[in-house]
């Protein structure tokens, strides 16, 4: 059997991987919420970014559904050119405390429509930015499904929640995961620190850089002594180069 040439054997490593991300590519374009994380307790701005899976047809509406057993007492949509977006909200069945505030209701469905002549084309995408919060402090994430909707009337439905232990769902809804919010934060946002605490952090920084500058001044004596010292030396040896060169040709004459 003919072996192939290196290449040969080259090209047809990189058409055969060119093939699988072609293959893959539908199966890992779905609609997502980016980032995909956010503290608990704090606000956030995401974005749901829908790529347009169809190639004879373009998107042209989106319909993101906010949970509300977790509900968020703020939510806010970007302005998109292009694009028109409602804002629906849904009474809770019980009031939530938002800094001190009962909040009886909270937004439960946000619709994207594009307006007459646009569309997400074949081969692209949009996002649709949201500023949310607060954020839940008891749960490690929420769930968004969404509805992507086409031109000439087919609607995706991403809406399967995935389960551990399993493979990811044919039409996964967005999920935002939430992590714990970092020692010293105050929802979401690093709290400040006092008048007295920031003079005592400069102080302490001016204390270091003195320090540092003593080292430097230290480091820069050594070197200075040092070179004193090499000097010194190499202009023993020059001297005693000199005298030998003198004596030799004195010797020379001489005879």
């Amino acid at each position: 059997m003919r072996s192939l040439s290196p290449r040969r054997t080259a090209a047809v490593a990189l058409a055969a991987a060119a093939s699988v991300v072609v293959l893959a590519g539908p199966a890992c374009a779905h609609v997502t919420v980016n980032p995909g994380s956010a503290e608990q307790g704090g606000y956030t701005a995401v974005d749901f970014r829908v790529p347009n899976e169809n190639d004879a047809a373009g998107t042209v509406k989106l319909e993101v559904n906010l949970p509300l057993d977790h509900p968020l007492a703020s939510v806010r949509t970007q302005p998109l050119p292009g694009w028109t977006a409602v804002v629906e909200k849904s009474k809770l069945d019980k009031p939530i405390k938002v800094h001190g505030n009962d909040v009886n209701e909270a937004v439960s469905k946000i619709t994207w429509t594009a307006d007459a002549g646009v569309k997400i084309a074949p081969g692209q995408f949009q996002e649709f930015r949201v500023s949310l919060g607060p954020l839940p402090t008891d749960a490690d994430s929420l769930v968004f499904k969404a509805l992507q909707s086409y031109e000439n009337g087919d609607v995706v439905r991403w809406i399967d929640e995935a389960k551990d232990g399993q493979p990811e769902p044919a039409k996964p809804a967005p999920v935002l995961k939430l992590t714990k919010a970092a020692a010293g934060d105050g929802h979401g946002v690093t709290a400040s620190a006092s008048p007295s605490a920031a003079a005592d952090n400069h102080a302490h920084g001016d204390a270091a850089t003195d320090g540092t500058a003593a080292s430097d001044d230290k480091a820069s004596d050594s070197t200075a002594r040092v070179l004193g010292v090499v000097g010194i030396v190499v202009g023993v040896i020059g001297t005693a180069v000199g005298v030998l060169g003198l004596r030799r040709r004195s010797g020379g004459s001489a005879s």
